[in-house]
């Protein structure tokens, strides 16, 4: 969890909602498929909309900012290099405008490739 400080109070804002943020911004990327998860067996499995967060980790540094680890799928095709730096401007930019929370690193994992 993050809290901000300011002069009317304290915002807490949970890991929940910081990989869901991340989630939809990684996958408003152009390439990129979806979020990726394995289950217990090591199998993959592409995310559904509503379940996609769970292809993301948040950890929580001590100064208050956060790096994120996101696993996903791209299209066939595309310039993996590209879409994970995309991904990577992209999910850092939505997280600070929209959670008011530094983010110090984005670790983008492309663990398929669909299609």
């Amino acid at each position: 969890m993050v809290n901000i400080k300011n002069e009317k109070g304290t915002i807490s804002i949970t890991s929940e909602v910081l990989t869901y943020l991340a989630g939809v911004a990684a996958t408003g990327c152009f390439g990129v498929k979806g979020m990726i998860s394995r289950n217990k067996e090591g199998v993959m499995q592409l995310l559904r909309r509503e379940s996609m967060s769970r292809g993301v980790t948040v950890h929580f540094d001590d100064d208050g900012a956060i790096s994120l680890e996101l696993h996903i799928g791209v299209d066939h095709g595309v310039n993996m290099s590209a879409v994970a730096r995309s991904i990577m401007n992209e999910v850092s930019y939505k997280l600070s405008k929209s959670a008011g929370v530094p983010v110090r690193r984005v670790d983008v994992y492309i663990d398929t490739i669909i299609g």
